[in-house]
């Protein structure tokens, strides 16, 4: 009984880890600059411009030994 408790709880914990994750990934979405332009799928004009499409939060990928902590422990 306990096994499938401890399953349960770790199946929530990665529920709520994924949710987290896609919430931070959209507030970094709806604040990048890129979704205030007219025309965000076209070059920037000028330098400045693209200084300013590129001054938002970038996503960092993880290493490759977390990827393939997590790939193992799947």
């Amino acid at each position: 009984m306990t096994k499938v408790l401890w399953a349960l709880a770790r199946r929530v914990g990665e529920v709520v880890a994924e949710c987290n994750e896609a919430q931070n990934r959209l507030i970094m979405r709806r604040l990048s600059p890129d979704s205030y332009l007219l025309a965000p799928d076209e070059a920037p004009d000028t330098y400045q411009e693209f200084l300013f499409r590129t001054s938002g939060v970038f996503v960092h990928e993880p290493s490759a030994a977390a990827r393939s902590r997590r790939r193992s422990a799947a």
